[in-house]
């Protein structure tokens, strides 16, 4: 089972990391508690939109680029589960993910996720 909210965490500290900033400089920045911040970091609690907005600027993140991330993660990860699903599903049907690669151009990341189908290799560019 996909949690979004494990994926939003996973997000939000990526995010969190890539500035080099810690828990305690984002948490007082958003006005949030260090551990509540932690547990929704690592998935363990819901974020109302209020605190997402909150936490956004702290991180000086769009709230629209924090989701669209998201929702890239929750893509990949949906595929996953489908390729790994014991249901069959017909051969030509069923993707199987490949690789994953993140670039960055100009300063907006894009992934490259390469679906590879039984007869052919499929190229997907999420942006």
């Amino acid at each position: 089972m996909i949690l979004l909210r494990r994926l939003l965490g996973d997000v939000l500290r990526r995010q969190r990391q890539r500035q080099g900033r810690t828990l305690r400089e984002v948490s007082s920045s958003a006005r949030v508690s260090l551990g509540y911040l932690s547990e929704v970091e690592r998935g363990q609690k819901e974020a109302s939109s209020e605190l997402l907005s909150a936490i956004c600027d702290a991180l000086d993140v769009r709230m629209s680029e924090l989701m669209r991330e998201v929702s890239d993660e929750l893509s990949l990860a949906e595929l996953a589960e489908s390729a790994a699903s014991s249901e069959p599903v017909p051969s030509p049907v069923r993707p199987m993910l490949n690789s994953v690669s993140v670039t960055s151009v100009a300063g907006v990341s894009t992934e490259r996720v390469t679906i590879k189908a039984p007869a052919e290799a499929v190229d997907v560019v999420a942006a």
